[in-house]
């Protein structure tokens, strides 16, 4: 299977729960200002990375379903950037859909072309590095977001978010999940 195919499938799963979700919450995500979406993102990659050093957990959620709730914060965060302050809080869930998709075409297309640059470099990494590559943009967006975005030469929190949800994609793809 190719890696458009996975990127596909996974997604495909992310938004059925996504949506899911959204009906029986609504957009009660629209209440976090983008920090929190970061912090929720550094809790979900914080656990996988306590797993993977422990060998062991004690609650049932797997580290997969930790992935897939990454890929869905990241989705969130990068459709809140979008949303312009006077959006009201509860949303239709036609246009948070479309928002969706909009932002994970958008995603898709940046995952080809740089899965074509670096020639599918991330098959020959283990998981455990590419949750470490998650943190580590996450410690990169807080410090974006503890200077009010002021970056001098570094990437947008957009590009960020996108490079944490590819990261998520290729760590289920690399788990077989």
């Amino acid at each position: 299977m190719t890696t458009a195919d996975h990127y596909d499938l996974i997604l495909a799963r992310c938004r059925a729960l996504f949506l899911a979700k959204t009906h029986d919450y609504g957009t009660a995500w629209r209440i976090l200002r983008l920090p929190s979406v970061t912090d929720q993102i550094f809790i979900k990659a914080n656990r996988i990375r306590t797993i993977q050093e422990a060998g062991t957990q004690m609650i049932a959620d797997d580290v997969e379903g930790e992935f897939v709730a990454i890929i869905n914060y990241c989705l969130i965060a990068l459709m809140q950037l979008r949303l312009p302050a006077t959006a009201p809080l509860d949303l239709p869930t036609a246009e948070v859909a479309a928002a969706y998709d909009h932002e994970n075409a958008q995603n898709r297309d940046l995952l080809l072309a740089k899965n074509h640059d670096y020639g599918e470099a991330w098959r020959q990494m283990r998981v455990s590095s590419i949750t470490d590559l998650i943190l580590m943009k996450l410690h990169r967006v807080k410090q974006l977001e503890n200077i009010g975005g002021a970056a001098l030469v570094s990437e947008s929190v957009e590009g960020s978010y996108r490079d944490m949800l590819n990261y998520a994609v290729f760590a289920l793809i690399l788990s077989g999940k």
